[in-house]
C-alpha cells in the first residue's frame, strides 16, 4: 500500500517532525476540543459486535469479533477503514474487543479481533505462519461473513500488544502490501531469547497453587508444543515466528510502523531486548524507514486501551482526530511517564520527548 521513498526533502522531514509533536501534545490535552468527524453519537452503545466464523489455515472452524459504529449496517454502508487486531497470549477476540471502547464509533472504523489458531494451540498461536496468514484473509472473511460491510481496502491497519504485536509484525514482514500502518505494543520479537526469560517470571505463592510449577515452565512447556520443541532443537521454527528475523523484510516493506513498549513490563521483562531491539535493528537496515518508536512505563499492555494510549496509535494511523472531545482527557495509569517519539530520516535526525502527565 506505501512504499518507502529513497530521499524525502528537508522540508518534508521536518513537517513529519512537527506532525509527530502535535500529536503528542494534542493527545493528552486536558481541555476538549470540538469533534472532527460527524455528529454522530460516540455513546456507550455507540458500537456494535458482530461474532463472525471463518475456516483457519488449519481447517478448523474459529471465531472472530468484528466491531462497527452502531449505526453501520445494510443501508448506511460507506467504506470503512479497517484494523486487524491479534490477540495477546492466551487470550480471544472477544477479550480483544473490549480494549476498543467507543474508538470505532469516534473514528468510523472497523475491527477485527480474531481468535486465531496455531500449529497445535488455539489461544497460544506465537506467530504460526498459518495465523499471519489467516490474518492477511480478515478482510475477506469479514466482507464474507457481513455481505453489506465495504472495507476501504487502501486504508487496512494492524494493531497488537504481547503475542499479538509479536503477529502483528509478522504480518508486515509477510503481507507488506495489505498494510497502511501497524503499531506493535510491548511484542515479543526474539521467541528464542523469550524461551529463556520465561523463567524470570514471578510466580507468587498463589501462582505456584494454580500452576503447580512457575509459571515461566508452564509457558515453556506451551511454546515446545506449539513450536515444535525448544530453542535449540527447532531454531529454525523460532526464527520464523520473530520479528528479528525477519527485521530485513520489515525495514525495506514500506509499511509505517509504530513500536510501543515500556522499561515496566514484568510480562515481556526485558523489553529493551525485544520491542528495543527491533527498533534499533530496523533503523539499522534502513534509516529512512518509516518507523517510530514510544517508550514509557506502563505495566504489561496497559497502553492498548480505549482509556489510555490507543487512542495516541490510533491518531498516529490518521484514525482518529489528533484533538477530539471523545478522546481519554486523563490516561489511567499512574504518575508523570516518559513518551519519547524518534524520527529519524533520510536528511534530518530528530528526537522529540514528551512528559505525558497523567493522574492516577
Amino acid at each position: 500500500m506505501t512504499t518507502a521513498a529513497p530521499h524525502i526533502s528537508r522540508f518534508a522531514a521536518l513537517r513529519l517532525v512537527l506532525s509527530l509533536l502535535v500529536l503528542a501534545v494534542a493527545s493528552v490535552a486536558l481541555v476538549p476540543a470540538a469533534t472532527a468527524h460527524t455528529g454522530r453519537s460516540a455513546s456507550a452503545n455507540a458500537v456494535r459486535l458482530w461474532t463472525i466464523h471463518y475456516t483457519a489455515a488449519n481447517g478448523s472452524d474459529r471465531l472472530a469479533t468484528v466491531i462497527l459504529p452502531a449505526w453501520y449496517g445494510p443501508d448506511d454502508n460507506p467504506p470503512l477503514p479497517l484494523v486487524i487486531s491479534p490477540h495477546g497470549r492466551g487470550g480471544s477476540g472477544h477479550g480483544n474487543a473490549k480494549y476498543w471502547g467507543t474508538m470505532p464509533a469516534v473514528g468510523r472504523f472497523a475491527v477485527i479481533n480474531p481468535d486465531g489458531m496455531g500449529r497445535k494451540m488455539k489461544a497460544f498461536s506465537y506467530g504460526y505462519e498459518g495465523q499471519i496468514d489467516d490474518l492477511a484473509k480478515m478482510p475477506e472473511f469479514a466482507t464474507h461473513a457481513l455481505p453489506w460491510l465495504r472495507i476501504d481496502r487502501t486504508r487496512i491497519f494492524a494493531l497488537g500488544s504481547s503475542m499479538g504485536g509479536q503477529e502483528t509484525l509478522l504480518l508486515v514482514a509477510r503481507h507488506p502490501g495489505l498494510l497502511a500502518g501497524a503499531a506493535a505494543m510491548d511484542s515479543v520479537t526474539n521467541l528464542s531469547l523469550r524461551y529463556h526469560q520465561l523463567l524470570d517470571l514471578a510466580c507468587d505463592q498463589k501462582c505456584m497453587k494454580r500452576w503447580g510449577q512457575p509459571v515461566g515452565r508452564v509457558l515453556q512447556s506451551n511454546l515446545r508444543r506449539e513450536v515444535g520443541g525448544t530453542p535449540e532443537q527447532a531454531p529454525a521454527a523460532y526464527a520464523a515466528r520473530s520479528g528479528l528475523s525477519l527485521a530485513p523484510a520489515i525495514a525495506s516493506s514500506g509499511v509505517p510502523l509504530q513500536i510501543w513498549w515500556s522499561h515496566n513490563d514484568k510480562i515481556v521483562t526485558d523489553q529493551q531486548t525485544q520491542s528495543g531491539a527491533m527498533f534499533d535493528r530496523l533503523r539499522e537496515l534502513n534509516r529512512c524507514a518509516p518507523v517510530s518508536e514510544y517508550v514509557g512505563h506502563w505495566a504489561h499492555s496497559h497502553e492498548m486501551r480505549a482509556s489510555q494510549l490507543l487512542p495516541v496509535a490510533l491518531a498516529g494511523f490518521g484514525l482518529l482526530p489528533a484533538r477530539d472531545k471523545h478522546l481519554p482527557r486523563r490516561p489511567l495509569h499512574a504518575g508523570a511517564r516518559l513518551l519519547s517519539l524518534s524520527a529519524d530520516q533520510c536528511l534530518t535526525t530528530v528526537t522529540l520527548k514528551v512528559f505525558v502527565v497523567s493522574f492516577p
